[in-house]
């Protein structure tokens, strides 16, 4: 949980930018959308570009030299591949010099299911793949399947694994309403990792009060998408 010696409201634009993982990952995106909405999030500062792993030669000339990193979304959105593929990808997409973070989505059918060593056991390659390179790493849940209990039971699978960050939502998740990143779901997460993992919030993050009251609450960084980046930073002022 970050330490804030400022209100959301008094931030600067560059240090709201710093929250937000500017979220390039629909499938149906051309290359000429994923080129523009890269060098969009450079422009703003924004930490990094959540893009999926087949676009990092694309994207990465765009963020070279820039305060903005990318961060590649493995196995997404189910989470479902073998850990042998998912520490695969992992390994292709960390080589790079301009990967900050990683991004991963836990096995959720696991979680529903109550198989915990499982998920611990997936993740906890999964992290060692990633800090081999020296990479942090992120853990998806995809909150709006599961229950307070799961939600809290995976975080401790997060830590146990070595993980840096607990995570929402892909927003990709169909059958289930979506809430994401609800103050809620992220005070359940806070609660469970304390200072052992950082806080992403992602999914629904769409008005600026709903922005600005999670960085109060001390989160660690937001995914947002296209749409809604400018909407947070309030940028049509």
């Amino acid at each position: 949980m970050k330490k804030l010696t400022k209100k959301a409201n008094e931030m600067t634009l560059k240090e709201l930018a710093s929250y937000i993982d500017y979220s390039v990952l629909k499938p149906e995106f051309t290359e000429e959308q994923i080129v523009e909405l890269t060098k969009d999030g450079v422009k703003l500062g924004c930490a990094t570009i959540c893009i999926n792993p087949g676009y990092m030669d694309l994207c990465e000339p765009y963020v070279k030299g820039s305060d903005t990193m990318l961060c590649p979304v493995c196995d997404f959105p189910f989470g479902t591949s073998s850990t042998e593929s998912k520490v695969k990808q992992i390994e292709i997409v960390a080589k790079y010099d301009t990967v900050k973070e990683v991004d991963i989505v836990a096995n959720f059918g696991w979680i529903r299911g109550g198989q915990y060593d499982k998920v611990t056991e997936d993740l906890k390659k999964c992290v060692e793949a990633a800090h081999k390179y020296g990479r942090e790493i992120k853990v998806i849940f995809e909150t709006d399947a599961l229950n307070e209990e799961q939600i809290r039971k995976t975080c401790h699978c997060c830590i146990e694994a070595g993980a840096d960050f607990v995570k929402t939502s892909t927003g990709f998740l169909t059958g289930f309403e979506a809430h994401g990143a609800t103050p809620e779901v992220i005070r359940i997460m806070m609660e469970e990792v304390g200072d052992k993992c950082k806080v992403k919030g992602s999914g629904c993050i769409r008005t600026r009060e709903h922005f600005l009251q999670l960085i109060d609450m001390g989160i660690d960084r937001m995914g947002v998408g296209y749409r809604s980046v400018p909407v947070v930073l309030d940028l049509n002022r």
